[in-house]
Order: structure tokens, then sequence, then C-alpha cells
């Protein structure tokens, strides 16, 4: 199966990406994690290989990824994604010019079985309203000519994010689903907020893997 990941810059698909490949690993299904983000290197999946790697999942990066490298590239490895009877994970690159890339693999991915999840975040300036989501998902949609098939909810605010900061986003998330008449697949939570959420409402457990530039910054100086 290939999933790909898409979104606004800063709405947590890479987040998402890793915790569901690390997820998927730990129920002893082999996955791979591309990362084909070579627009903005500060938020990519391939940052956080060696965490990936110690959970047994597969990481393909762009070429010269993480590095000062003006204009990282993709990889031959890359076309070895649409070869393989293995999960993957797509990592796409944040909005539709990020998305672009993926439209180099459009035909290919179109012949496989695939599914595209688009991530919101009510929380960010540029989506803050539905309507405003959902005009960025189309604009994803043409750069890659591929449709999402499915929307997942990840509004937070990082560390400030409490219950009641999804709960009300919910309604929100379905009106992106609605508009974009597609299913809402799941929200996401911090694990430690699942047992305070509404029961028949789907979330998604996950943990923090991916912290802003300033964030990592301090995390270096505390090593």
């Amino acid at each position: 199966m290939l999933t790909i990941i898409c979104g606004h810059y800063g709405s947590g698909k890479t987040n998402l990406a890793i915790n569901m490949a690390i997820g998927w690993a730990r129920e002893g299904r082999k996955v791979t994690l591309a990362d084909m983000d070579i627009v903005n290197p500060y938020f990519t999946s391939s940052e956080y290989s060696d965490i990936l790697r110690r959970n047994d999942v597969t990481v393909i990066s762009p070429a010269f990824a993480a590095t000062n490298a003006e204009v990282p590239a993709l990889p031959a490895s890359m076309h070895s994604l649409f070869d393989t009877e293995y999960d993957v994970i797509i990592d796409a690159g944040g909005d539709d010019a990020g998305a672009k890339v993926l439209g180099r693999f459009s035909d290919r991915i179109r012949a496989k079985d695939h599914e595209m999840i688009y991530v919101t975040n009510m929380y960010r300036p540029f989506t803050a309203k539905a309507e405003d989501s959902v005009n960025i998902m189309r604009d994803i949609e043409a750069a890659c000519r591929l449709k999402v098939s499915s929307v997942v909810n990840n509004s937070h605010l990082k560390d400030l994010t409490e219950a009641s900061t999804i709960i009300d986003s919910l309604e929100y998330a379905k009106e992106v689903a609605r508009s974009a008449g597609v299913p809402l697949l799941f929200s996401t939570a911090p694990r430690d907020l699942i047992s305070a959420l509404p029961k028949d409402e789907n979330f998604y457990p996950t943990d923090v893997y991916v912290g802003t530039i300033w964030e990592k910054g301090e995390q270096r100086c505390q090593k």
C-alpha cells in the first residue's frame, strides 16, 4: 500500500508520517518512509532517520537532506517505491510548491493501490477556516495531479494543546472533509490526552518527534 501525506506548511504532516511509519513497523509490517520534501529543509522526515531506523523503518531521503546544500535532489532509489510490495509512506513537501515533486511520479502512483491523506490544522493562520484549508488542498491536488482520498485533523497548539483544543477543532475538521467530499479519517491527539477525549470520535494517539527550529536549537544546546 502506498500512502501519501500532504498538507500546508506547519500542519504537522511530517510528525504524522513518522508516527504512522513507526506504528506500522511495531505491528510487524515492512515499512519505508520516503521524504519527498526538497523545498523546505527545516521539517523533513529524513532528519529523524535515526529513530525511524531504530524502529525498523527504511528511510529514503533526498540527496544532501539535512545538509547545507542549496538544492537537494531525489535519489534514484525513489523509483523503487513503486515496485515494492511493502508499505510505503511518502512525506510530501508542504503546499502546492512542495507537492509538485509528486507530479513527477503521478502516473506511477495512480497505477498503484494508494491513498493520499490531507493533513489540516485549524490553528495555523492560512488554514484557520475550513474554506481556506480546502482551497490549499485543491492547490496541492492540481500541483501533483493526484486526488486527496481523506482528511486528517491535526489541530494542535504544540505544548499548549489541551483536550479542549482538540475538541474545539472537531466540527472544523468535519467541515473540511464535507467540503472536500472525502471522509475524515481521524483526529490526532497526544497520547496522554486520549482518555480525556470523547469516546464516540475517532482519535489517533501520537508522540511528538518534530520540533520547531528554535526547539531543535535548544535540544542541541542541552546535549
